[in-house]
């Protein structure tokens, strides 16, 4: 590997970041310790990494030359083998000389036996950053070869708060009371809830032509071409089939008699491997049946879109799927933790959409509830569902209903989705 091709990396992305204008998405990472951020592609993780090293200049925690960041997506360092990694230390210390820099690694999951690299250098007291967009970089076998080193941090696309704020919106004290604050949050629902939360997007008016793009990249890059799968079409068709499916719990034996019945003979076992390889990209992820054993759960469970804009894409006329997707998502990152699923749906004789157990919150989620069938509906699962679970919440999420009144002494809030999601 040429040393000037590294070097002349390094001094661009010096001078890069530096111009770059970033939002403080809020993250913290403790100076003592080493970081994996994981993603689906273009969530933000090296947006985070920019981020981070901005604040640690401007405070003077970091000098100006007191850091490397490489992006191995980079095409001109597309050949780059592990054993080449560490001339990227050797590279800054001819440029800047003796010291230990920051080192900060993007989508390094490119290079095969990374984590040998990102172990010795963290051994040898170098504070690191890595990012990836795929899951699997958190598997046991590879946290098991950097384990006791690094520390985890999801990044997902903007929530719908940081989504305000990119647009000059942002929440003050008492929000919930401020009529003209909540109604240009409304206004702006609108555009979220059909394109996500996905920075780049923001200004760009052919959004759809740019979702489209990212998933041909996740689909081809991430998933087909990392996992050698030759049954391209299958795996496409079965991502249509999940998006179809988003609101309701569906086996895998039932993905592969859809798939079978539609011409695309795989096994079960391919089935199983195909949403591990899905899942691994960061495309979907899983809630479980909290009533479900431990073998149902993992093979009966729903599964959801990490963003509206992906699943909005292979659906039309669907704001029901895309409001249950949406609050699937908020559910995700505020309650799920590494060692602990944090919330569920609840499916035995009643159906309620969200538990989150350690918050005693139950959610029902439903477009409109203006018509008493479906009022009823909603309501009694509710009721019924506080006589054996202690529930401190009971709320239904609308797209722009609010109420809140007493029934069966479990009092029942009913709260619009641009609401709902800029909670505390």
């Amino acid at each position: 590997m040429d040393k000037s091709i590294i070097k002349s990396i390094i001094l661009e992305k010096h001078q890069e970041i530096r111009q770059l204008p970033v939002m403080d998405r809020g993250m913290e990472f403790d100076p003592a310790l080493n970081y994996v951020l994981v993603g689906i592609r273009r969530s933000g993780k090296s947006y985070t990494m920019f981020n981070y090293i901005k604040k640690l200049l401007e405070r003077g925690d970091l000098t100006e030359h007191g850091y490397v960041y490489i992006n191995f997506e980079d095409e001109r360092i597309s050949n780059i083998k592990a054993e080449d990694l560490g001339l990227i230390i050797d590279c800054h210390k001819e440029l800047f000389g003796e010291g230990k820099p920051l080192i900060f690694l993007d989508e390094i999951q490119n290079i095969d036996g990374w984590e040998k690299f990102a172990r010795r250098i963290a051994d040898s007291k170098y504070r690191v950053m890595i990012t990836g967009s795929n899951a699997k970089m958190l598997s046991g076998e590879i946290l098991t070869t950097i384990g006791g080193r690094y520390i985890a941090k999801n990044v997902y696309p903007f929530t719908f708060a940081e989504y305000l704020s990119w647009n000059g919106l942002t929440r003050k004290q008492n929000w919930e009371f401020d009529k003209a604050f909540l109604n240009k949050s409304a206004a702006m629902f609108n555009k979220y809830f059909h394109f996500g939360g996905f920075a780049e997007i923001f200004n760009i008016n052919d959004k759809r032509e740019w979702i489209n793009s990212l998933l041909v990249k996740i689909l081809l890059g991430d998933i087909i071409d990392r996992n050698n799968i030759r049954n391209t079409r299958s795996i496409r068709f079965l991502t249509k089939k999940l998006a179809e499916s988003v609101m309701q719990p569906i086996s895998i034996s039932r993905l592969t008699n859809i798939l079978g019945a539609a011409g695309e003979k795989v096994s079960r076992n391919t089935v199983s491997d195909y949403l591990d390889f899905i899942q691994d990209a960061c495309l979907i992820f899983k809630v479980n049946n909290i009533c479900s054993v431990f073998a149902e759960r993992e093979t009966n469970c729903k599964r959801y879109f990490i963003d509206n804009a992906l699943l909005s894409n292979y659906l039309f006329d669907a704001d029901s799927k895309l409001l249950e997707n949406m609050i699937a998502i908020d559910m995700l990152q505020r309650y799920r933790r590494a060692d602990d699923d944090g919330f569920y749906y609840y499916n035995k004789d009643i159906e309620v959409d969200f538990y989150v157990p350690k918050e005693n919150l139950a959610v029902q989620v439903a477009c409109s509830i203006s018509d008493s069938q479906t009022m009823e509906r909603e309501t009694n699962a509710l009721k019924r569902f506080s006589k054996f679970q202690k529930i401190k919440r009971a709320v239904i999420v609308t797209l722009e209903q609010e109420e809140r009144f007493t029934d069966d002494d479990i009092e029942i809030e009913i709260i619009p989705a641009a609401k709902w999601l800029l909670r505390n």
